[in-house]
């Protein structure tokens, strides 16, 4: 698949001043498609899926959260949260002279994706949301990325010995997944433990009263045996949203190693999105 790329920045003013955002676009045109990584991880694991739906026309941005991949990494907690982030993909929007976008994500960028629709309902065309973190998570997520503040924090040369270790590993000579997982580990201590930090103790995602008014057409994706992303609570979410479809995966790999099928659905989603103005509730598997 041949596809444009480009590799773009804009800035947003916040608490910490005035900060630098990364994203990458994909293909061109008027039907937009923003995709959000997951927690800790960079835009560069959506580059696969970002050239398949750019492939059949539509205009795909990948970003950088502020605290991830290539955008500024302040060490305030309080620039970080679920809301903070829907605002930046808004004023992504605005940057590009995007009017409205299909807003899609993976983990927390789900989260994103929801919040973004929330906060702005007029600027979203649909939601994809892959493995979200809800309720069904809590416990999980605290028992997962606790230790991780915890390092940060009390311990910081643990984290900034491994960016040291890995950051200098050539990712060109690695698998594709082998590199995101590098450029995940490549942290600094203290923002690590301000992003950790952030949306521990700040708004996680929208209320289920707040999920239920949303009334875009939703793409839900959901993975069995991932304690982080329990399965339950993207079937709760799809059976919360008025214009869901549901879609199981049948695992939590699936989408990275044999994209196919998901794949097929993203575009089909998206491009129906943009076709039409209405969608029916259903469901798949």
């Amino acid at each position: 698949m041949l596809v444009s790329e480009r590799i773009g920045q804009f800035f947003v003013e916040g608490d910490s001043g005035r900060d630098r955002l990364e994203y990458t676009e994909y293909g061109a045109g008027d039907s937009w498609v923003v995709l959000v990584h997951g927690q800790l991880m960079p835009r560069r694991m959506h580059a696969p899926l970002a050239r398949r739906l750019a492939a059949e026309g539509l205009h795909v941005v990948t970003l950088d959260l502020l605290g991830h991949g290539r955008s500024d990494r302040p060490a305030d907690p309080l620039v970080y949260s679920v809301t903070a982030f829907a605002e930046q993909v808004l004023a992504l929007l605005d940057h590009l002279g995007a009017a409205q976008a299909v807003v899609g994500g993976t983990s927390i960028g789900a989260n994103v994706a929801l919040e973004t629709a929330v906060l702005a309902p007029e600027r979203v065309r649909g939601l994809i949301c892959e493995m979200p973190v809800l309720d069904n998570a809590v416990e999980a997520g605290i028992l997962t990325f606790a230790p991780l503040l915890m390092a940060a924090r009390f311990l910081p040369f643990t984290v900034n010995t491994v960016r040291r270790l890995t950051r200098p590993v050539p990712r060109g000579i690695v698998p594709f997944w082998a590199g995101i997982a590098l450029d995940s580990l490549d942290q600094r201590a203290d923002a690590l433990a301000a992003v950790v930090h952030g949306l521990f103790f700040g708004r996680l995602a929208p209320p289920s009263s707040q999920r239920r008014r949303i009334a875009v057409p939703a793409l839900v994706v959901g993975h069995p045996a991932d304690p982080v992303h329990p399965a339950a609570d993207a079937a709760m979410l799809a059976q919360e949203l008025p214009q869901s479809t549901f879609v199981k995966a049948r695992s939590i790999l699936e989408w990275r190693v044999s994209p196919e099928r998901l794949d097929r659905a993203a575009v089909g989603f998206a491009l129906g999105c943009w076709r039409s103005t209405g969608r029916r509730r259903r469901t798949g598997s």
